[in-house]
């Protein structure tokens, strides 16, 4: 893993987080709103400038390739660019993972348009998404570990909206972790998932 040092203090991460946080989520909305938009063919011109103009203005000064994962001076490391939790990163649901003193992991997630799979329901490749990530993170609680297989069921339709990801570590044996969990509706479990995640020889 690449760990590129940023040398900020956490003020400055914090003053960055408040600057970044509403342009991504605004970024979201737009996403949202451009798959259920309904308006007339000139509001969509005008719109479509403007998205290429404001896109031309944020193009003006960027970095090379991937966000990456970076550490500030306070060793807080962040991967911005996450495509489960990234700040920056419109595309991420996002993610945010809660754990208890058990080691149980979990996360409640509302999954809108941007993730249709099914006409009303998830994409099965963003249940995997979900669910790797609550997954990896459960693994890494105790010593940083990557997926090595990931095993999902199916169990029914994930519809969207309102979603429970849950999991806990079943065994660790040396460098190999494995976990299990299930991603919920208020239904009931839609997808069950094992996973084998692996740390890095040293």
């Amino acid at each position: 893993m690449n760990l590129t040092h940023d040398d900020i203090d956490r003020d400055e991460l914090e003053r960055r987080k408040a600057l970044y946080g509403p342009l991504t989520d605004a970024v979201r909305d737009l996403v949202d709103a451009t798959i259920r938009t309904e308006v007339d063919d000139a509001v969509i011109r005008e719109v479509h400038a403007e998205i290429a103009a404001a896109t031309a203005k944020l193009r003006a000064t960027q970095i090379d390739g991937a966000f990456g994962m970076r550490r500030a001076a306070t060793g807080e490391q962040f991967a911005w660019g996450n495509a489960g939790v990234g700040l920056k990163n419109a595309i991420a649901p996002p993610l945010v993972i809660e754990r208890d003193d058990t080691g149980r992991h979990w996360t409640d997630v509302t999954l809108g348009a941007a993730y249709e799979g099914p006409p009303g329901h998830v994409h099965g490749g963003i249940c995997a998404l979900v669910l790797d990530h609550l997954l990896g993170v459960t693994a890494s609680a105790a010593a940083r570990r990557f997926t090595g297989t990931l095993t999902l069921r199916y169990v029914r339709a994930t519809p969207l909206g309102p979603l429970r990801g849950e999991a806990d570590v079943v065994s660790v044996v040396g460098r190999k972790a494995t976990v299990r969990g299930t991603l919920s509706d208020a239904a009931g479990v839609t997808v069950e998932a094992e996973g084998i995640f692996i740390a890095p020889a040293s």
